[in-house]
């Protein structure tokens, strides 16, 4: 019997089925959105909204001029590679409404980062913020581009407003290297010159056609993209609309019954973001306040000012940091509805420190690039179960082995298997790699976590596989001596790594970042640990730190303070 979340009762005011045929293309469901909210606002960036209705028509005009202005065809793959501006939006939508593939680019990337992934992903086409421009130019021979597209944070911006952000603007350029890329076309030019011209609706419209080429964070390995198709997509997005579209007591829709305003400070370019603000939140005709540089925490608090924010999307150590600004407690609140946290484990100090300030709790989930990415998530409206990561999202089977495959029984922890039309067609160009991260039978696949299901269905993570440490023979999972060292008043961020010893094989590692004016020794988190912790897991060695390695969106390296 597979284990489940119909083990367990979903919560009252759910849904229970889903009818995944809606739309057979993401393109399809995009252009349903562009005539039913036509007038809504839908994205806004430094200060400028733009409706639903000029998304619709700036998106057309860049798909007519890459079918007629550019050698890219349909089925190619063009890479994105920008902070949250409203040039995102536009440039996803209407590459999808060209045919082309969509290849999304952390901006940070090293230029031997960009080299592995234009390559690996062929792309023939880029989209870049100009900052970034000059390591395009230093690595456009080693790959295959065949158009370079670049834009300025301001260009979608009116008149007098574009001259002001590029004034202020001005000065970060000033740091950045200067770029010499003749052949660049302009990305606002593109637009200004193909207004209101059409486009031909063809190609990567069939529900497994492969439309977006996502890779994987890169925390483990080589970086290797998941092909997420149509049906993955779409799936995924009715999925996560229909946990967040909960009802209250009364039977009224807690999100969806009137436009919602959601804060979007996670980069588009993670699959997180993206599903959440270009597909589920635009499908729902919502509007999204894109946030450039989210560890800006001033700046973002005043993007936020002018709206009754009713949702927010992050991760702990981004809430932590607005927390922390005394700033942030002077919003608006009263609007609040849910808070949606991934990505990586959510501390129950945060939690609840975040509810105490907006008046709403976190409602933690849990997924991975390979399923477009939503596995489970926790329901809204005060029912969501802290320390878990929810239930499966309908449609989604989960269930937990053994080293040998085995299943293991209910509320025993295991390897977390996931089945879902969410799930991955498999890696691009690789599959080896996608037989080796499916269960014998290609049915399941492995998530390489261990986690606990419990017989109410909640799923609780308890750690990466490769990330466990072995103690004299004892399993020790890092995510609890984190979750336990993190409680600490003195403390702002933590990580466990397990490193050699001599006598017990592995010992605990734990390197700390105390927040700022507070003063921690190591022998008090010891004697802290020992209060809260078995013996063995009390950490051995203890780093301090003034920051820790994260990836863009905020998720702790463990490997590289382990290597």
């Amino acid at each position: 019997m597979e284990a489940s979340f119909w083990h367990g009762k979903r919560v009252a005011g759910m849904a229970d089925e889903i009818d995944f045929n809606q739309y057979t293309s993401v393109v399809d469901m995009i252009e349903q959105s562009f005539i039913l909210y036509a007038d809504r606002p839908a994205f806004t960036s430094l200060g400028y909204t733009l409706t639903y209705k000029q998304i619709d028509e700036y998106s057309a005009a860049f798909a007519h001029y890459l079918q007629n202005e550019t050698s890219v065809k349909p089925g190619d793959a063009i890479a994105i590679q920008m902070l949250n501006t409203l040039q995102y939006p536009i440039a996803v939508y209407g590459a999808l409404r060209a045919g082309l593939r969509i290849v999304n680019t952390n901006p940070l990337y090293t230029e031997r980062e960009m080299i592995h992934q234009f390559n690996d992903s062929e792309v023939k086409a880029l989209l870049c913020l100009d900052v970034f421009a000059k390591s395009v130019e230093n690595i456009k021979s080693q790959t295959n581009l065949k158009l370079i597209i670049t834009t300025s944070m301001a260009d979608l911006l009116p008149g007098m407003k574009r001259v002001l952000v590029n004034s202020t603007i001005k000065y970060i350029k000033k740091m950045v290297p200067k770029y010499h890329l003749p052949e660049a076309v302009s990305f606002r030019k593109a637009l200004k010159n193909n207004m209101h011209k059409g486009f031909e609706k063809t190609h990567l419209n069939k529900p497994d056609d492969t439309v977006v080429l996502q890779y994987t964070g890169g925390t483990t390995g080589v970086a290797k993209s998941a092909e997420l198709t149509n049906a993955n997509l779409v799936a995924n997005m009715l999925q996560d609309a229909s946990s967040i579209m909960q009802k209250d007591d009364n039977g009224e829709l807690l999100v969806g019954n009137k436009q919602s305003v959601m804060a979007a400070p996670l980069p588009l370019y993670h699959i997180y973001s993206f599903i959440v603000h270009l597909m589920v939140f635009f499908k729902m005709g919502e509007h999204s306040i894109l946030i450039a540089n989210p560890k800006d925490t001033e700046t973002f608090i005043k993007a936020l000012k002018p709206y009754k924010v009713t949702c927010f999307m992050g991760l702990n150590t981004l809430f932590v940091s607005l927390m922390n600004s005394p700033s942030f407690k002077t919003l608006d609140f009263s609007k609040m509805i849910f808070t949606v946290s991934a990505g990586t484990a959510l501390p129950e100090d945060t939690a609840k420190r975040w509810k105490e300030i907006t008046g709403v709790g976190i409602s933690e989930a849990y997924g991975l690039t390979e399923c477009s990415p939503t596995v489970c998530m926790n329901p809204i409206n005060g029912l969501e179960q802290v320390g878990t990561v929810g239930q499966a999202l309908i449609g989604t089977a989960l269930k937990c082995i053994d080293s040998d495959g085995n299943e293991v029984a209910i509320g025993e922890r295991g390897e977390l298997c996931v089945k879902g039309p969410q799930v991955m067609k498999g890696y691009w160009k690789r599959p080896d790699a996608t037989k080796e991260t499916f269960t014998a039978d290609g049915e399941w696949l492995l998530t390489g976590d261990v986690a606990v299901i419990n017989e109410d269905g909640f799923v609780k993570i308890v750690d990466r596989i490769k990330d466990l440490i072995i103690v004299s023979g004892f399993n020790v999972y890092p995510n609890e001596i984190e979750d336990v060292v993190a409680h600490h008043a003195s403390v702002q961020h933590c990580a466990v790594t397990g490193v050699a010893d001599a006598k017990t094989g592995e010992a605990v590692k734990l390197f700390v970042v105390l927040h700022e004016n507070k003063t921690l020794t190591a022998d008090e988190i010891k004697s802290y640990c020992r209060d809260n912790l078995t013996g063995y897991k009390v950490p051995r060695q203890i780093e301090f730190r003034t920051e820790l390695p994260m990836t863009p969106v905020g998720k702790i390296l463990r490997r590289e303070l382990k290597e």
